[in-house]
């Protein structure tokens, strides 16, 4: 193959990696100090980070339900909505009303001032929702105790409201991202059964999506922080893209509301986790694991419900999937769920909970943990018919999205060394095709379509 012809390729290449839509979530996350579920106050610092979006058929996106394009640029600044709307309509802003949240670490007690630190502490979440406050039910460490096995959990509600003091929560970021979907000409809808998706359109996690550490920021390598990361995108409900009126599309809620164009379908579906780098650990991570993780026969968490120290957990390889079993519902002082963050991989699931069986944090079957279905980096990378819907969106509709980024903390990658890696950087895309254009297309036979397929945008790598 000739120079002319491989860079012929390369060029096609880039066209085609994503035919419609693609969304660029660039994240560098300082860590200052260890944040794993088994240390004490974490402090952890998070730099700006922006958001790329291109849209080349039937999808515009906006922050404030009012300006809409097909490409938008988001930073820590327009999330907490510190500015107007930009004079030339495109360099958006988040409403003002906005709940949006980006994370704070402070003592208890302390307000919030100039200068304090911003940070990232692990939770942990089964994507459950809060019909009443349409927001995502999240759980954080309480205490922690070291058991003859692994480590005692407690674990309460993230008071996480609708209210403004969202805006000053610890330990995750979150911001409502508003999808106008304008095919067709028919805003279609189920009020009386949200849960219907049969006439709704599937969108596919792009191949590009990926979670790493960022290396060229100062990151480190070869300790798996970036294996503990999720992104959870919660549908908040929908409106029909005929609406005008901002203040409606902002207050969309889970609740059914309004009338004519402005009438709101409340969804407030259980949110669609993506668990990136799902079969990649690092040697240090899975040594931790070994040297904490012994087999639990017995419910008091007393040495006589161990094994010895040879009794080891479920072995798991560095390309193994490694279940992981999410908190469902507090976990509290007296509560007859003595729960080991190890329960579920060291044999031990009378307390664990089927991922399948539930429909909100109130109907787990069994216990406080739960062993969550992810949205995999293995099942993004599924080709041809075996490709799975990642969400679907109705047609001719407006739908609040609202978007979490987090680290898990049952995740075994999350471990206290983890921290050293300092830097991490996120980026994700969706795309309406279920078949890549190499899927498909003979380049002998196709060239001129390859020429007219449209410029793909390249999720953002680099500061």
């Amino acid at each position: 193959m000739d120079n002319l012809e491989k860079n012929a390729t390369a060029k096609r290449n880039r066209r085609t990696r994503n035919l419609v839509m693609v969304t660029s979530l660039s994240a560098v996350v300082l860590i200052a100090s260890t944040y794993a579920w088994f240390t004490g106050l974490q402090s952890v610092s998070v730099e700006p980070f922006t958001v790329e979006i291109s849209s080349a058929d039937s999808l515009e996106l906006s922050l404030n339900g009012e300006q809409w394009s097909d490409t938008l640029t988001l930073t820590k600044d327009n999330i907490l909505n510190t500015g107007e709307l930009g004079a030339d309509k495109v360099a958006q802003k988040a409403y003002k009303t906005n709940t949006n949240n980006w994370p704070i670490n402070q003592a208890p007690g302390t307000s919030d001032v100039d200068g304090k630190r911003f940070g990232l502490v692990p939770i942990s979440t089964i994507g459950a929702m809060n019909t009443a406050t349409s927001r995502m039910i999240m759980f954080e460490k309480s205490s922690m105790t070291t058991t003859p096995g692994g480590y005692r959990l407690l674990a309460s509600t993230v008071d996480n409201d609708k209210s403004a003091a969202e805006q000053k929560q610890k330990g995750y970021v979150a911001f409502d991202l508003f999808v106008k979907n304008y095919s067709g000409t028919q805003y279609l809808t189920n009020d009386e059964d949200p849960t219907d998706t049969s006439f709704e359109e599937a969108i596919y996690l792009n191949t590009d999506s990926h979670v790493s550490v960022a290396t060229n920021a100062g990151g480190v390598a070869s300790t798996g922080i970036e294996n503990s990361v999720r992104v959870a995108f919660a549908q908040i409900g929908r409106i029909s893209a005929y609406s005008t009126n901002p203040t409606a599309i902002t207050g969309i809620t889970c609740s059914n509301s309004g009338s004519g164009n402005d009438a709101v379908t409340g969804l407030c579906r259980n949110a669609q986790i993506w668990e990136p780098n799902d079969k990649a650990h690092k040697q240090v991570a899975l040594n931790w694991y070994d040297k904490s993780c012994v087999q639990r026969t017995g419910a008091t968490l007393t040495n006589s419900d161990y094994g010895s120290a040879s009794d080891k957990c479920t072995t798991i390889g560095l390309t193994d999937y490694a279940q992981t079993y999410a908190i469902g519902k507090p976990i509290e002082v007296g509560d007859s769920d003595k729960v080991d963050v190890y329960d579920g991989l060291n044999g031990y699931n009378t307390r664990i909970s089927d991922y399948s069986a539930f429909k909100t944090s109130d109907s787990l079957n069994k216990g406080p943990l739960v062993n969550f279905d992810y949205f995999t980096d293995s099942e993004k990378l599924l080709k041809g018919m075996s490709r799975p819907t990642f969400m679907t969106l109705a047609p001719n509709s407006i739908t609040k999205v609202r978007v979490y980024i987090y680290i898990e903390g049952q995740d075994i990658d999350n471990f206290d060394y983890a921290q050293v890696g300092k830097m991490i950087e996120v980026a994700f895309g969706f795309t309406k095709q279920r078949y890549t254009a190499e899927e498909i297309l003979d380049t002998n036979q196709d060239q001129d379509l390859y020429n007219a397929l449209p410029t793909a945008v390249t999720p953002s790598r680099t500061r």
